[in-house]
């Protein structure tokens, strides 16, 4: 399976960025981490290694970047202005200089974005704001509720972060956009550390249901646990059963 590392430069985030490809064709899957942020985190997980025969077979090339969650969600002691604009600059990166290269690359703009826990919360906040490049998200376990990493303090950015939040006041020609661009996928299990992520998904996925907006939710049993043993069979459900009829 080809596998590539690099560091990629980046001018929205005035650094380089860890970045992992694997795969060398299909349709693009842009895989984000949990809370730690680390770029390698799928593979670690064994998320790739569940979805091998798909990437060897040429059907499917997952990229990975890291995220900068600790210097946005969980940097509690830096000012909230100043949190919430490396968070604006990760998104440029993502929307402006990585998403661009991904279609480039692949020669493919269908791309799927995924993620877990706070990861789930990155994807779905990148399909509402830009559905345009980003047609469809998977959010796994995730959480949806941006203030609860800022003791609830608020600001714009914070509330146009929080999907949970500005879901419910959609209208007009962003929420159209929506509507025609892109498809959103929340998954969560009802098990061990989930009854908080559960709650999440449960209130955004009718908030996105309210406003219209092309939502699947797909809950799983009280055995299914907040953890990566499950997230890999998830993974590989929505790929290999959903993939198609996206």
């Amino acid at each position: 399976m080809f596998a590539h590392y690099e560091r990629m430069p980046s001018r929205a985030m005035g650094r380089a960025v860890h970045l992992w490809r694997h795969g060398h064709g299909g349709r693009p899957i842009l895989a984000l981490p949990t809370a730690g942020g680390y770029a390698h985190e799928w593979q670690q997980h064994g998320a790739v290694e569940a979805l091998g025969d798909v990437i060897g077979a040429g059907k499917l090339c997952i990229y990975q970047p890291e995220t900068n969650v600790a210097e946005v969600w969980t940097h509690a002691d830096a000012p909230l202005g100043h949190r919430m604009a490396r968070h604006a600059a990760y998104e440029a990166f993502v929307v402006h200089e990585l998403i661009p290269r991904i279609w480039r690359e692949t020669g493919r703009d269908d791309l799927i974005v995924m993620g877990a826990s706070v990861g789930a919360m990155y994807a779905v906040n990148l399909a509402l704001k830009y559905p345009e490049r980003v047609p469809r998200a998977v959010g796994f376990s995730g959480r949806y509720r941006a203030r609860t990493f800022t003791d609830g303090a608020t600001n714009d950015a914070v509330y146009y972060s929080d999907p949970s939040s500005y879901v419910w006041n959609l209208h007009g020609e962003p929420l159209t956009r929506i509507r025609q661009h892109t498809h959103i996928t929340l998954v969560c299990g009802q098990g061990d550390f989930e009854q908080r992520c559960l709650a999440e998904t449960r209130d955004l996925a009718a908030g996105l249901q309210h406003a219209g907006v092309p939502v699947w939710a797909d809950i799983w049993g009280h055995d299914v646990a907040h953890e990566w043993r499950w997230w890999r069979r998830q993974i590989r459900y929505q790929v290999l059963h959903r993939l198609g009829r996206w």
